[in-house]
């Protein structure tokens, strides 16, 4: 009887040589997001950065997140430029409201099967969505899994690591009635409800490739999660803010609280921005009820903003400078005990 063949790691499902191929392709767009403090980034067994030292007392602020069921839609359109984007966003923005400056970012890439050039235009979304953050892609992640994952499919993690001076913290506890609360538009459903949102599109069979408002349905599905950590901390660092909430799973009415003291509500008029396109045409497609809107799509507001009346028209200003889409949607007032956090008004 002979004896069996030797087996490899390759005939397991793993190709080391395909993983090593992945790191020298994402190299260069690695090192674009390069900050002078990082010593050691890609290729080590940990990374290395060290905290500058014009902070007085800083205060490590760190984040985790996915991009959720976005990925099957990105499966299902074979489009992988954009979650990248996404996976940065939903970590970056998180720590953001903090008042921390973004330092360096990490991600998980996880597979059954490793395909370079896919893998790598993941990766290339992920270095374009440190860029616009500011932050360092110091380091990461590819685990290749046989039989954990469908062909052609994979998983995205990431961790984000920020840092603000301790007396600088932004946690909403300087809130008080009267103060006045800014929406940022968001560039679309960015990374939350899309299990809703594949329900919908299994139910109505829409045609992706289709005009919508000028754009194929598939690009406005796709839009990745906007980056608000340049335009905010310009702000945060020529004002008082005195709050900060993304708005993600939850929407308005689950993520505003968070921020607010106690007996302080946030009373926010739904006519003070127009629904996007997309959240209407979701909307009537699903037959979805306006509580149910609120409560998982951000329905046009990805970041909220609170300040003082008397810094209200100078804070939309400067974000409107800095590229942002404003809307004055609401104010705060005292909070009864059984009345809901945030009040939304027709």
């Amino acid at each position: 009887m002979s004896k069996p063949s030797s087996l490899t790691y390759r005939d397991a499902g793993v190709d080391i040589d395909a993983g090593d191929a992945l790191v020298e392709r994402i190299r260069p767009a690695a090192k674009r997001t390069l900050r002078p403090e990082v010593l050691a980034g890609i290729g080590g067994f940990g990374a290395l950065f060290e905290i500058g030292r014009t902070y007085r007392h800083p205060v490590l602020v760190s984040g985790t997140d996915g991009v959720g069921t976005k990925l099957k839609l990105a499966f299902e359109l074979d489009r992988h430029d954009t979650v990248g984007q996404d996976l940065v966003a939903m970590s970056v923005n998180d720590i953001l409201v903090s008042g921390a400056e973004p330092l360096f970012f990490l991600d998980y890439f996880a597979c059954g099967r490793l395909e370079v050039e896919k893998a790598a235009t993941v990766i290339a979304g992920i270095a374009r969505g440190c860029e616009m953050a500011g932050c360092a892609l110091i380091g990461g992640e590819t685990a290749e899994m046989p039989d954990m994952y469908p062909v052609g499919e994979y998983d995205l993690a990431g961790f984000a690591v920020g840092v603000v001076e301790k007396d600088a913290i932004i946690d909403g506890h300087t809130i008080v009635p009267g103060d006045v609360i800014l929406g940022l538009a968001s560039s679309g459903a960015h990374s939350n409800g899309y299990s809703l949102i594949r329900r919908i599109l299994a139910r109505e069979k829409p045609d992706l490739d289709a005009d919508f408002q000028g754009r194929r349905l598939a690009d406005v599905l796709m839009e990745p999660t906007r980056i608000y950590v340049k335009s905010i901390r310009a702000l945060i660092q020529a004002i008082p803010v005195k709050g900060l909430a993304h708005i993600t799973g939850g929407g308005l009415v689950g993520n505003v609280p968070r921020i607010l003291p106690r007996r302080m509500a946030a009373i926010i008029e739904r006519k003070a921005w127009p629904l996007p396109p997309l959240f209407a045409w979701l909307q009537r497609a699903g037959d979805v009820a306006d509580d149910e809107m609120y409560r998982v799509f951000n329905c046009g507001i990805g970041m909220v903003v609170i300040v003082a009346p008397e810094h209200a028209r100078l804070a939309s200003e400067m974000l409107q400078a800095a590229g942002e889409t404003v809307y004055r949607i609401g104010v705060i007032a005292p909070h009864a005990e059984d009345e809901p956090a945030v009040l939304l008004t027709a």
